[in-house]
């Protein structure tokens, strides 16, 4: 704490008891403000941590953080988390007390994070081996899948617990986390059903719809948009803003996974969740007989087949209810109000137990093994203090709960307080402060509380609703200062309460509830014909937290508020066998924006949370203690009778350093092992003349520091260089006669192995082929070829040892150079070979042409650069909507009627193709890639290729094409077009096609001495061409000129 008081001025004090005018709380906002704004969020007052929410990452959680903060003393450091924890674990490790943090503050505080930075710390902290590092993962791996199924987002904080956490690590004598217990309190089951505007259900739903894992929402038959799902959509907030649900499933999925959870486990999961939200679309409405039916029966089907209940039962059980009278069983038909509240019961019923089976789940995996006796450290996460525009029974037990906490915080903090003062014989004042056990006893008291009388009126037989409890509130509570009804308030009050409303007077401040609900809310009974339905499910997790031994039982089970307060005082009992560690958090505004301090939502918080109290509390004796040992070792230099240590007892040189020090009586007191300071500004110019002292203090250190390491460092360079002398002579000789005896004893060994290199190998030329392969394989690794065409040539030729070691390298190096060969082509190389592997699978062996085709590269376009400037100005522009070019040549066209020859351009582009006029560039005819029914081409090497096409309203027929690049039109053509499949060689002699109007024609095909493509006499295409025409002589013999050099330019 000392180092950082030079910058209090800065970032203001990092210590509350520090401050000056300590009774102010507009100086206790000011500082917390002047940090905040300073992004130092952590604020101390004593041992307690002040925390404000940031409400954006500062990188102050990082590794390299945890490992300052790690062994280091509380106030060493400045503030921050990692302090209370290291705290904590210390303590726990060194003096086997255990221990529990508790983290408090109002909904949107941080606390939630701040338990995760805890359990992060508890985990890095600890050590790292084997079984261990298994168990800090399911600790830390626990925290999204407890988030995912029991929080939500409220209007206040998106990620708000809606259910109270209490876990419990467990250490082994080492410090080592060797397991942990996990317990839950008040799932706030109400949210499956119901959620006020602009919040959402838990995370778990949102996240399942939003996993995008298409298999898994099948087999569910769930879509993936929340809006479809009636107990997602009340609160019209499907997303948050910040929140991946994909990645945070991914998480929780993985985490399960790491947790131990079986696959069918995991299964049951997913199916229960997804009947959840299918039991929430089904619809009733009134028959004519008035009595209730299903809207429609899709919804009830995928709930039985995902519950793997009988359906007709189901359906009987959401529609009626079972009354028992006299030994007699009897169903009474629901009406649709009461069907809703009985499918609304039976979601929030199997949630609940769903939850609870998870969390029992969790504890099994963190399990501890062995029975050694271990110590504990607990971390308390639960719900905040709550005040919403309907507050309701949840509400009620959460802010109760609060008070509880706030009551144990008070009680323990003033004790310890009391208890130092008079150990150490200092004269204690006590401070006033209010103490909430009116508060807690209202609620909590036998009889007479408000817990007492709810359940007094839910047991009691006869017309019971909410208006009764409240009724008998009022005449069990007839006047109590800290509660307020409608009939016994002042005229002020009831313009503001309802009478259906009771209004607390919290530690926290005012809130008032609304009864509607309390009742039910209270007996939490669900119809026994839906729990024997449920009974009778196959599925694992169901067969377990619906035992058909339940329905044997005829003892009322006890209510949700008994329960919650029965639970709530043994959490209180287990915390008070710990010594415990507070985190207040506070939440600077409430829009939930970074950067944003808002002094009056502070201030409010700072009240209620009782922050003034505990400073005066740490003020009313002394702001500094400190045990005279801690004293003595830091501020000893500042008097010469205590520098540099003092020789008497303790106590008399804190004496003596005081006195020195012209400290007054009223600024310090003595105690049996402490010094305690009063004033803050006393300590300050302690603190101030002992930073001043630290020059003085280096300068003396650092010159009897360098005298005494100098003549050391000479008194051993002396022993030293004798030493050296002595040794060094005996060392040179040494290795003069073991280097020429090695030289001898090599050179005899390699003659030897020379005489006998033809020989097997053996002792006596053993060591030289060893040294033949290492200078064969030194040599061959210098003298690679880098070619593969030159790696036969150029391969150096291996001794008679290595001829199968060098054939085998050769073949392996032969692979080595076709990889990075592979490996350097681009794209568009590799989409050219595409083409080229296709047009070898249809062609090779099936048309005479295909050799000479192989060595011509592929190409976009066959025009001329002034071909392509006309084609883009006429063409292009005009069919903007036609997709992108993929390839154009010239080509000829056969007519339909009398085979007259005409030039056209055609152009494939990615949706069709076009036969264009030569010059003007004019769409002469076009077809998209559906119409091609076929492509037909003969085995003979000429260049004709039918197109054949679906009839139009024009009769048009098939197209007759020939080019000197037939291969790669039919190829392109076919691939752009997706109808490879559709290309057809003909081997008859003759290709039929249609004319159009329901005429066909014939174009055959033989060799001959002479090329010739013209009509026959027979009125038939007759295409003549020689068998040994090679592609490459028909481009330089029948190309014109112009086109010619292309040809050559692009041949390999």
């Amino acid at each position: 704490m000392e180092s950082s008081l030079v910058a209090r001025d800065k970032v203001g004090v990092q210590d509350f008891v520090l401050l000056e005018n300590f009774r102010s709380e507009d100086a206790f906002i000011n500082n917390l403000c002047k940090r905040f704004n300073m992004e130092i969020i952590y604020t101390y007052i004593g041992s307690v941590v002040v925390s404000v929410n940031p409400y954006k990452p500062l990188g102050i959680y990082t590794q390299e953080a945890m490992e300052e903060y790690r062994g280091v003393n509380l106030y060493e450091m400045p503030p921050h988390i990692f302090a209370i924890a290291d705290a904590a674990y210390q303590s726990m490790k060194n003096e086997g007390v255990n221990q529990c943090v508790l983290i408090s503050g109002e909904s949107g505080a941080g606390k939630t994070e701040a338990s995760k930075h805890i359990l992060q710390y508890l985990a890095q902290c600890s050590e790292h081996a084997g079984r261990v590092d298994v168990v800090k993962d399911r600790l830390i791996l626990s925290n999204p899948v407890l988030e995912a199924f029991g929080n939500a987002r409220t209007n206040k904080n998106d990620n708000s617990s809606r259910f109270g956490k209490y876990m419990d690590i467990e250490f082994d004598f080492k410090g080592t986390p060797v397991g942990g217990h996990i317990h839950n309190y008040l799932l706030e089951k109400s949210r499956v059903v119901h959620q006020t505007e602009g919040e959402r259900n838990f995370h778990i739903f949102y996240q399942l719809l939003g996993s995008r894992n298409t298999p898994l929402l099948q087999s569910l038959e769930l879509s993936g948009s929340p809006d479809h799902y009636f107990y997602l959509s009340q609160g019209c907030c499907m997303r948050v803003e910040g929140m991946d649900d994909k990645d945070n499933f991914q998480t929780v999925y993985k985490a399960i996974q790491v947790l131990g959870f079986t696959s069918a486990e995991m299964q049951s999961l997913w199916r229960i969740l997804a009947a959840i939200l299918h039991l929430g679309n089904t619809a009733y409405q009134d028959n004519k007989h008035g009595l209730v039916e299903f809207k429609n029966d899709s919804s009830l089907s995928t709930v039985v087949k995902l519950l793997l209940c009988p359906e007709d039962k189901l359906r009987i059980a959401l529609t009626h209810r079972s009354i028992e009278a006299r030994n007699e069983r009897v169903m009474t038909p629901l009406n649709a109000e009461q069907a809703c509240y009985a499918r609304d019961a039976l979601a929030k019923a199997i949630y609940e137990r769903l939850f609870e089976w998870l969390v029992r789940r969790l504890n099994a995996s963190l399990e501890k093994t062995g029975r050694a006796t271990h110590h504990y450290i607990g971390l308390l996460d639960i719900y905040g203090f709550e005040i919403v525009v309907c507050n309701s029974f949840e509400q009620f037990c959460i802010n109760f709960c609060n008070e509880k906490l706030q009551q144990l915080f008070i009680e323990l903090t003033l004790k310890s307080e009391q208890e130092e003062y008079m150990n150490e014989g200092i004269e204690w004042e006590p401070v006033e402060y209010f103490n909430n056990k009116v508060i807690c006893d209202l609620v909590e008291e036998r009889h007479k509380g408000i817990l007492a009388v709810l359940d007094e009126e839910c047991l009691r037989p006869g017309d019971v609703s909410d208006s009764t409890f409240l009724a008998k509130l009022m005449k069990t509570v007839p006047k109590h200062k800290h509660l307020v009804v409608h009939e016994t308030s002042g005229y002020e009050d009831r313009k503001t309460i309802g009478r259906n409303q009771f209004r607390l007077l919290h530690y926290a401040g005012e809130v008032t509830y609304n009864i509607e609900g309390f009742v039910d809310k209270n007996n939490d009974l669900l119809y026994r014909s839906l729990k024997e339905v449920v009974s009778l499910s196959s599925d694992i997790i169901l067969t377990e937290v619906f035992p058909e031994s339940e329905l044997f039982s005829m003892k009322r089970p006890p209510t949700a508020g008994t329960q919650f307060r029965t639970s709530l005082n043994q959490l209180m009992e287990i915390l008070k066998t710990k010594e415990p560690s507070y985190i207040r958090c506070i939440k600077p505004n409430d829009s939930k924006r970074p950067n944003l301090f808002d002094n009056r939502t502070v201030l409010h918080q700072v009240k209620y949370l009782g922050l003034m109290e505990n400073l005066r509390v740490r003020r009313a004796g002394f702001c500094y203690r400190r045990t005279f040992t801690a004293f003595l070792q830091r501020y000893k230099s500042l008097c010469h009778s205590t520098w540099p240590s003092w020789k008497g007892d303790l106590r008399g040189g804190v004496t003596t350093l005081c006195k020195h020090l012209k400290l007054t009586g009223e600024e310090y007191k003595i105690g049996k092992t402490k010094l305690f300071i009063r004033f803050p500004r006393t300590l300050f110019n302690i603190e101030d003349k002992f930073q001043n002292k630290k020059n003085d203090l280096a300068t003396l250190i650092s010159a009897q520091w360098r005298m005494y390491h100098f003549r050391t460092m000479y008194k051993k360079m002396k022993l030293s260089a004798i030493v050296i002398q002595a040794h060094w002579r005996r060392v040179k000789a040494q290795r003069y006669v073991i280097k020429y005896r090695a030289a001898a004893m090599t050179i005899r060994r390699f003659i030897t192995g020379f005489i006998n290199r033809h020989k097997p190998k053996c002792a006596q030329n053993l060591i030289f082929l060893e040294f033949v392969r290492v200078n064969y394989l030194n040599r061959l690794s210098r003298a690679l070829p880098g070619y593969l065409v030159a790696l036969d040539e150029h391969w150096l030729r291996p001794p008679v040892s290595l001829m199968d070691a060098s054939s085998h390298l050769k073949v392996m190096y032969r692979r080595l150079l076709a990889s990075k060969l592979i490996k350097s082509l681009t794209p568009d190389t590799k989409s050219l070979y595409t083409l080229k592997i296709a047009a070898s699978d249809l062609f090779k062996g099936h048309k005479a042409s295909y050799p000479s085709s192989v060595p011509l590269k592929y190409n976009t376009s066959y025009l001329s650069h002034q071909d392509i400037t006309i084609k883009e100005q006429l063409f292009d522009a005009k069919y903007l909507d036609c997709g992108g070019h993929k390839f154009s040549l010239h080509c000829t066209k056969y007519d339909r009627h009398g085979y007259k020859a005409r030039q056209r351009i055609i152009v494939i582009t990615e949706k069709g193709c076009y036969l264009l006029e030569p010059g003007s560039f004019k769409v002469k005819e076009s077809f998209n890639f559906r119409d091609i029914t076929g492509i037909f081409v003969s085995s003979l090497s000429d260049g004709v290729v039918v197109i054949k096409l679906q009839p139009d309203t024009q009769n048009r027929g098939d197209l007759i094409l020939e080019t000197l690049y037939a291969i790669e039109l039919v190829i392109k053509l076919g691939f752009y077009a997706n109808k490879l499949e559709h290309i057809s060689i003909v081997t008859t002699g003759s290709i039929t096609h249609d004319k159009g109007k329901g005429k066909m024609g014939l174009i055959t095909f033989e060799e001959g001495p002479d090329t010739l493509t013209s009509r026959g006499k027979t009125g038939n295409l007759e295409v003549v061409r020689t068998p040994t025409l090679c592609l490459y002589n028909a481009l330089t013999c029948h190309t014109p000129a112009r086109y010619r050099w292309k040809s050559v330019a692009y041949s390999l």
